[in-house]
């Protein structure tokens, strides 16, 4: 069902019938003799291990329109690796593993290094930039999704939601991001987006004015989920960031990059639970804590490339505007947790939005004293610029690893 009713500039697709999924897969089949389809999956060797991964496989197997699945592996030695190639050998797809660790994909890259043109460091990104050229070398799809492989609630009606906004032959969207509610074992998560994202852009609004860029995000109801899905040449000149301002980076590209009417997003499931990442108030390298610097980082970025100039002081302003709008939001959280039968601990989510201010300024902090730091890695319209025969040696290296001796 389109939009019914206006949330910000960009379209809304909501769930509102709960069409079955069969109903869903019989059009996209329809669909992909026009347009073929893809899935991208960006995982860890551990994911395997867990049972989030598991079920997804099992569901994807079930899954009729997709022409090809590409899924990224991080952390996993030659024994890890075939194991891995074993773990997916059940899916009927066309799918291949990219070996990230591996001799082939590592020396690809340690070529592009040499250039200056590679991640600048491991993680979610540089594993999503890696897939996404393979998807570009393979030549196998028109429209491509992705999506985590922690999701424990995993069903395949998630990826038939997600994909079908850019897979329908009449749509024209570009574009397409995945929301749904937050809500798991009876609390209210999502607390980085809670209570760091949305206030913080907010009174970057308050601060700075109504800038289209801010109205933009701010239409977004999940703007930190991991599932997304678009045409297959969006990947090609989009610059992400490899740290954990994935999500907010992928969003600003293609706000660059497309008009808003080519961009939507769509409610894809009524349950959604992953693994939650621990707040690491002790660590700024590891949870929460690092996530909402690089995050915050992100947004700064963004807003000096549109030329809203940011000075030490600014910071000072940007973190009192932030934590009073995040706490009158505590409110209407803990409000809407008990009209719903929900738990929510105030303590902690303040001491939560304690540590996202404190994050603010670091990040401020940071953003002003590296002006020459690299945060993004370079498209692979670049990179083709640099090595034009790099997709085809790409794809040869993880044919090999496939389906030869590693």
């Amino acid at each position: 069902m389109s939009d019914f009713y206006q949330n910000g500039i960009i379209t809304n697709f909501h769930n509102l019938t709960r069409r079955p999924v069969e109903e869903l897969e019989a059009d996209l089949v329809r669909f992909a003799k026009r347009r073929p389809m893809g899935l991208i999956l960006p995982s860890l060797y551990s994911e395997l291990e867990g049972p989030a991964l598991v079920n997804i496989v099992d569901e994807l197997t079930r899954v009729p329109y997709l022409n090809e699945i590409v899924i990224g592996l991080d952390r996993a030695d030659r024994g890890q690796f075939l194991r891995a190639r074993e773990f997916f050998s059940k899916l009927p797809q066309h799918h291949r593993i990219l070996w990230n660790d591996g001799p082939r994909l590592k020396a690809l890259d340690a070529e592009l290094e040499a250039e200056g043109i590679s991640p600048q460091e491991s993680g979610k990104g540089r594993n999503v930039w890696y897939c996404a050229g393979y998807v570009q070398a393979s030549r196998r799809t028109e429209a491509v999704a992705l999506h985590d492989c922690d999701i424990v609630t995993y069903d395949r009606g998630l990826l038939a939601r997600l994909i079908y906004p850019v897979a329908h032959p009449q749509f024209n969207y570009e574009f397409c991001k995945g929301y749904y509610s937050r809500i798991a074992d009876g609390k209210l998560n999502g607390r980085v987006a809670r209570l760091m994202v949305i206030p913080l852009i907010r009174a970057l609004k308050t601060i700075y004015g109504p800038l289209p860029y801010l109205d933009y995000l701010d239409s977004y109801r999940y703007p930190l989920s991991g599932e997304f899905s678009m045409r297959t040449d969006v990947l090609d000149g989009i610059r992400i960031p490899s740290d954990w301002g994935l999500e907010i980076g992928v969003l600003s590209e293609v706000h660059r990059n497309y008009s808003t009417k080519r961009l939507c997003q769509v409610d894809i499931a009524d349950i959604y639970d992953h693994k939650h990442q621990p707040v690491s108030e002790d660590d700024a390298s590891g949870g929460l804590n690092r996530m909402s610097l690089d995050i915050a980082k992100a947004l700064y970025r963004k807003l000096a490339t549109l030329g809203v100039q940011i000075s030490a002081e600014s910071f000072r302003t940007i973190k009192a505007t932030y934590y009073r709008i995040a706490l009158d939001l505590i409110e209407t959280y803990d409000n809407d947790a008990i009209m719903n039968g929900l738990k929510l601990d105030r303590h902690s989510e303040e001491q939560a939005v304690e540590l996202f201010a404190s994050n603010i300024m670091e990040a401020g902090k940071a953003f002003l004293e590296y002006p020459r730091d690299k945060p993004f890695i370079p498209s692979w319209n670049r990179v083709q610029a640099a090595f034009p025969d790099v997709l085809e040696r790409m794809h040869e290296a993880v044919e090999l690893d496939n389906q030869g001796k590693v």
